[in-house]
Formats: C-alpha cells, structure tokens, sequence
C-alpha cells in the first residue's frame, strides 16, 4: 500500500475505542505500522534502557477530556524522568511505534549538530553541493547547509497534499513510492528558486530531505545507523525504531521514524536538558541552544509564522526572552497531530500520537495548545506548593 495513503485517507466510520471519537481503523493501523508497509531500516535499541519513574498521583491535568474530544492514538505526559500519564486509544498499547512524520525533521536537526560536533560537516555555512556532488549547479545544491536547516532555501515549494503540482505529495512519490531510484534524485524536479536563500522561512519537507542525504554523505553510514550510535541507545531508549527509507536505501530525511510514545518521550526529555542524560552530553548543548532559538528575524516568533518561530528543523513557541533564565519552549510538530512539546525550564515533556481526520487541523492544534499551556501550569503550580 502507498505511504501517501497515510497522509490522504479520511474517510470516518462509526465507533469508539473508549470515549475517544470515531477514527479510521485502517488510518489508525496505518500510523502503527508504517514500517510494516513501507521499507524501513531499524535503529537499535539501548542494551540498558534509561528508567522512568511513575507519579504515584497526579493533578487533574484535563486529559479525560482532551481525549474525549481528539483522535490521539497516545499521550505521554513527563515531568522530568517521571511519567505523570500515559494514554492510549484505538487498542494501540506501549508497544506500538507510532509514525513521527515530521517529527523527525527535529531529530535529523539535533544529529547533524553532532555531525558537525565530529567535524564530519565542516560548516554549516557549507553548500550541499560539497557533500552531494549530484546536486551540483541545483537551487538546492547552492544552498547552505544553515539554510536547509531553517527552511530558508528559497525553493519553490508547496506542502498541502491535495493537488497536483503539490511539491510535498512529489516528494512522497519520489521516495517511498519508487517514482525515481532515490537519492539525489528524489529532489532535482525541484528545480526552481523563488525567493533568496537566506531570506525567509517558508516550510518544504524539501529542505529537509536534502539536509538528510548530506548527511547521509559526510557521515558515510546510513542514518539509522547514526541515529542509533549518537542519540537511540545513549538515551537509553528502552525499543528499536525504524526509519523509512527510499528506492537506494536511503533514510527520509523529511519524515518518518517509527518509535514508541516513550522513546519519542526520552528524546524530548534529552532536549529538555539541553541534550545531556545525567551529566553525560549526546548532543553539544551549543547545538541544542543553537537549534531552539531563532537566528535570523525572519525565524522569530511571528515573523516565521503568525504564532511560531523557527529553529534548525524545531518550531520555537516562545523564545524565551520574555521568561525568566530565558529558556524558549519549543516543539517538534508531524501532520494529523504528532508532537513533541519541550519546556526546558520546567522540563515537562508532552508527546502526542494522532490520526487526525486531516494533515492540518488547526481546532485541534489549538486544542493541543490549550492542553500544553495547562500542563504547565497545574505541573508548576504544584512544584510551588511541595
């Protein structure tokens, strides 16, 4: 079956799992088997998974009701180390791995930092071209590696999945649905450039799937390899993962790493703390700052979008600097209703899993919002009172 059916399919029938509303049973299956479907590599588990505890009570967080009114598959709350809840529907169980979609532009983000880091990117002032030969002369292969990583190419791009010279549902058939031998190839009909690179943000799952074949390039081993090595097992994920991969082999770098809500819950809580376990740095801190707060005007907070910034493949919600310590919030977002949201400061972690009835729903983003926003509240208000 097509992954673009993931990503298209929304027809509605009757039923509940639980008091959860009526959802797709194939849509739902779907966002739990992805890697069933599709070709995938697997990104190994840790030997000794990282431990988390369990609140022994928690507030009333709202989440009866959040759920009673979304399609989420899954919702983890963490507060620090500690699970304070988690949920599912659907008959999905703890171990499901649910699809990140693009989510895992953010963690693509946080390991070409360590690629750099090892010296294996020179600079993120580098052009593509440099570790990608095949896009020599290309829009995309001129552009900077800080570019792709801000989606500030320039490159003519739209994402919506619903017509016909839809860049995004290109992207789809291009890799997971063998329409080109992968690769390179997968972007060179992405071929023209609208705007300076450098300029503005304007989201293209583009920019990310050529940020991931440079990677690719410089650290000469598949990606879910390196995810593994440099991220999976030293945070302690207590599961494999998998990454889907195109017609040669080759991790997307736009989306789609399958793991469960808990491990896409220990790679949030690795952000919260600024990409160290216990001491121990995985991913420089430089980065993980780097990576979380805007750094140009047209990536703040309302300039990238109405009510987001942007970061290096991470959507900023507030960029700290009207907070005390000045710490941003800031999440990773996927169609139909994944998310990771970080709160360094506080260190709540909330992971959404979904099977929204469309790509973009924004009553239900809002929804997810309003809950984010609750979370810290009642989590920080009972901090003050123990």
């Amino acid at each position: 079956m097509k992954l673009f059916v993931l990503f298209l399919a929304t027809l509605l029938v009757p039923g509940h799992a639980a008091a959860a509303p009526p959802a797709d049973p194939e849509l739902v299956d779907l966002w739990s088997h992805t890697d069933e479907l599709n070709a995938a590599n697997r990104v190994p588990k840790a030997a000794a998974p990282r431990a988390l505890k369990r609140a022994r009570s928690a507030p009333d967080l709202g989440l009866d009701d959040f759920l009673d009114a979304n399609r989420n598959t899954g919702l983890l709350v963490l507060k620090g180390d500690t699970i304070v809840a988690e949920r599912y529907q659907y008959g999905r169980t703890a171990q499901h791995r649910f699809a990140s979609a693009s989510m895992a532009k953010t963690v693509l983000g946080m390991l070409v930092g360590i690629a750099v880091h090892e010296r294996k990117i020179a600079s993120i002032g580098d052009r593509a071209e440099k570790y990608l030969p095949a896009l020599k002369g290309h829009p995309y292969g001129q552009t900077s590696i800080r570019d792709l990583l801000t989606m500030s190419s320039g490159v003519e791009w739209h994402e919506a999945y619903g017509w016909d010279r839809d860049q995004g549902l290109r992207l789809i058939e291009n890799t997971f649905n063998g329409a080109t031998s992968g690769g390179a190839n997968t972007v060179l009909e992405f071929n023209r450039r609208e705007a300076p690179a450098g300029t503005r943000f304007h989201y293209a799952s583009g920019d990310s799937e050529v940020l991931g074949l440079v990677l690719r390039a410089a650290v000469g081993m598949p990606l879910a390899q390196y995810l593994s090595e440099k991220i999976w097992q030293p945070m302690g994920a207590e599961a494999d993962a998998t990454w889907l991969v195109d017609r040669a082999g080759n991790e997307t770098g736009f989306c789609c790493i399958n793991a469960t809500l808990r491990d896409f819950g220990r790679f949030g809580l690795l952000l919260a703390n600024g990409g160290a376990r216990d001491g121990k740095q995985i991913i420089p801190a430089a980065w993980v700052k780097a990576a979380t707060h805007p750094s140009a005007m047209h990536l703040r907070v309302g300039f990238a979008t109405l009510h987001n910034g942007y970061g290096y493949q991470t959507w900023i919600l507030n960029d700290g600097r009207a907070r005390a310590g000045g710490q941003p919030i800031f999440a990773a977002f996927g169609v139909r209703g994944q998310a990771i949201y970080v709160d360094p400061a506080s260190k709540v972690v909330v992971v959404h899993t979904a099977v929204w009835d469309e790509n973009v729903d924004r009553d239900a983003r809002v929804a997810q919002y309003q809950l984010w926003s609750r979370i810290l509240k009642t989590l920080s208000q009972k901090e003050r009172a123990a």
